[in-house]
């Protein structure tokens, strides 16, 4: 299907009516575009496109990847689901508004007039959604027009349920038995509908957030026989200052995993769930582009932030490296994007909110610091210079440029990397002065200022621990935030 363009104005010229009337001219109204936003939860960069494994089997979204522009180096503002979610949406980061975890309830630190919601309705927009665009522990149903009330539960493997914490089996279901069906199905409905104003539709899917439960069919896409784990060194963590190491919890997660035996079968499940995510996916592009729609209708894709699956014997989200907050992040223009564009600048997702809004035709609101990457839509190789920074819990950052990760946790400990020399993050540079004048130039963009954990504050139980001479949550709201991981 032939892209129209949009956003433009087209001064038509009548001809006369009558010999004595000059011929009248009028504008016409611009056609504003729609808006599909899927946001995939703890998707990491296992995905066909990007080829960090070969083994993912994404095809659907590969398809979106080729018909408009994919980001290679794309990374979230928090490797947590609440933290990240918060900050796209609302344009302000973590270290603004001190929603650092998945008990932060970010709903009284960010106005009803902030969202990137807000903007789109208070410009005529209608504004509906389903599924986990923000975290579904905190919601405020009246920045939408209409939103999907319930998707129902997904059921559970009659047998094994994984290795402790890591959660995953196959459930004897069809496609249709999942939540994820019924949040897609909501999409499809509202791309049947006849719209008299413009749209912007979110759709959150949760897999491949855990637990991995899918069709069997989804596991048998990915034999175990063929599965491989990723990458590692031995004693890879022994390079990683003390900040680090805690975060990793290698004697958790990672451990218990190696001493099971079935690390392959973790992955497998992983995948699995991933390919789920796409074929759900499939079904909302594949009405997209049969609607009326298609040509009028901004496509983004993101993940909310990566995942570790052994790699620097690690396990989950929850770090400030590679794996845990690199992402998808794909955009389809009309008329902006060219089919099959690689972007290899380095962006993170504050960019989305400025990003829409300037592809809209909308102001953007002044609490938003990010700005639009429309220049990296245009021109995939266009100059870019503006940094990725991603925050985990207050104190602690990592700031990434093209080619180079810096990280420094809040007691001051320091991690660099060389991501062309070093993409598995196996060799820490901090301490090598021959890098001092590279590391001194990427700590130049650390944030300023760190605002206190919501949870330190008059509404929280004050009780702490010390991550890297951070503040970090206790240990009754750290067992509340697995119970929602």
């Amino acid at each position: 299907m032939m892209l129209r363009r949009f956003l433009t104005l087209t001064l038509i010229s009548l001809p006369a009516i009558h010999a004595l009337s000059p011929a009248p001219t009028f504008a016409a109204e611009p056609q504003r575009p729609n808006v599909l936003m899927i946001a995939v939860d703890d998707l990491n960069h296992w995905v066909g496109y990007l080829g960090r494994n070969r083994q993912a089997m994404t095809p659907n979204i590969d398809r979106l990847a080729a018909q408009g522009t994919s980001f290679t180096r794309s990374y979230c503002a928090a490797p947590v689901c609440n933290p990240s979610r918060a900050a796209l949406m609302s344009g302000l980061r973590p270290y603004v508004t001190g929603v650092y975890g998945n008990n932060d309830d970010w709903r009284p630190v960010v106005g009803r007039e902030l969202p990137l919601t807000s903007a789109f309705r208070n410009a005529g927009y209608y504004v509906a959604g389903a599924g986990k665009i923000y975290h579904e522990a905190y919601k405020r149903p009246g920045e939408w027009d209409d939103y999907l009330k319930d998707s129902g539960t997904d059921p559970q493997p009659t047998g094994d349920k994984g290795v402790g914490g890591i959660r995953f089996g196959v459930v004897d279901a069809n496609d249709e038995d999942l939540r994820e069906w019924k949040i897609v199905q909501y999409g499809i409905d509202e791309l049947q509908k006849k719209h008299d104003k413009p749209f912007f539709l979110a759709i959150g899917l949760h897999k491949p957030h855990m637990p991995w439960f899918v069709p069997r069919k989804y596991f048998d896409m990915h034999p175990l026989d063929e599965i491989q784990v990723p990458p590692t060194i031995e004693n890879d963590l022994a390079d990683i200052p003390p900040a680090g190491v805690k975060m990793a919890k290698p004697e958790g997660d990672h451990r218990q995993m190696v001493e099971s035996g079935r690390w392959k079968e973790a992955i497998q499940a992983y995948l699995a769930a991933a390919s789920y995510a796409d074929a759900m996916i499939g079904r909302l592009l594949d009405e997209l582009e049969k609607s009326p729609y298609c040509d009028n209708t901004i496509v983004v894709l993101w993940g909310d932030h990566g995942w570790h699956l052994g790699e620097k014997e690690h396990w989950r989200k929850f770090a400030l490296w590679e794996e845990a907050t690199r992402a998808p992040l794909i955009w389809r223009v009309p008329g902006v994007t060219k089919p099959g564009s690689v972007s290899e600048r380095t962006v993170d997702f504050m960019s989305i909110y400025p990003t829409l809004t300037d592809l809209a035709g909308i102001d953007k609101p002044s609490h938003v610091e990010a700005n639009s990457i429309r220049p990296l839509l245009v021109d995939a190789k266009a100059e870019w210079t503006t940094p990725a920074v991603t925050t985990h819990e207050e104190g602690n950052h990592a700031v990434s440029t093209e080619g180079w990760r810096y990280i420094r946790y809040a007691n001051g400990d320091e991690e660099l990397y060389d991501e062309t020399a070093d993409p598995y993050e196996w060799k820490n540079l901090a301490n090598d002065a021959k890098y001092a004048e590279q590391k001194a130039a990427i700590a130049k963009h650390l944030p300023t200022t760190n605002k206190p954990d919501l949870s330190s504050g008059p509404d929280g139980n004050g009780k702490k621990q010390v991550a890297g001479g951070g503040k970090n949550r206790s240990r009754k709201q750290q067992r509340k935030e697995r119970a929602l991981q």
